[in-house]
């Protein structure tokens, strides 16, 4: 099973045998333990899930503690995520670690993106603003005319309008994204492309199979 969880890293340029540069970031993804399979008959759905990131038991929550304990795990893990889908050749108490991903993997990887407070119509969704003359004054960035009156949407503002608000912290998945370099030492795996989120971010990665691109 090619899934694990992991937290980011720093950008570099990873350059390949034939020349090219690609930009590149770099996860760090201790290993993960596989404590739980959930069943069609028992949950309603089929799923795997994985917790990681090791910390001290008295600063993980008591129902986390124990459902690890269940399964004979003496650390307390903190994160926990699912794989929806049934899997082969997965047990509880399965260790997970970078080495099951190769060079050259199709990856996906999710994270939360970076929260970035209440902006404007102008920073959130690319408005040109106003013109700068006929004595605009304060009104540049002002996002114009959100309907009302009589006319559209019958006097109320049509839901989904672009307005200013909360910007950021989404969950965003970046997909066909490739695998430079796994190093199991480490347990740093290196993927193309930018990555959402800050460094320590928590970072769900999944590898694509052929049949899924």
């Amino acid at each position: 099973m090619k899934f694990i969880l992991g937290t980011k890293g720093k950008m570099l340029t990873v350059f390949t045998e034939d020349g090219r540069a690609y930009a590149a970031t770099i996860i760090n993804a201790a290993p993960a333990t596989v404590t739980q399979l959930k069943t069609v008959e028992k949950d309603g759905y089929a799923a795997v899930q994985i917790g990681a990131i090791e910390k001290k038991e008295s600063r993980v929550r008591k129902p986390q503690v124990g459902h690890v304990k269940m399964i004979g795990k003496g650390t307390a893990l903190s994160k926990f995520k699912e794989l929806r889908g049934a899997q082969e050749n997965v047990e509880v108490g399965q260790t997970i670690d970078v080495s099951a991903f190769a060079q050259g993997d199709k990856v996906e990887v999710s994270a939360i993106s970076k929260s970035k407070g209440f902006a404007g119509v102008v920073k959130r969704h690319g408005f040109h603003g106003g013109p700068r003359s006929h004595g605009q004054k304060h009104s540049e960035r002002a996002p114009g005319s959100i309907g009302g009156g009589g006319g559209r949407a019958g006097g109320r503002v049509a839901k989904g309008m672009r307005m200013a608000g909360r910007m950021g912290g989404d969950r965003v998945t970046v997909k066909n994204l490739s695998v430079l370099q796994v190093s199991p030492e480490t347990n740093e795996i290196v993927i193309s492309g930018a990555i959402p989120g800050r460094r320590g971010t928590l970072v769900e990665i999944k590898a694509v199979s052929a049949a899924n691109k």
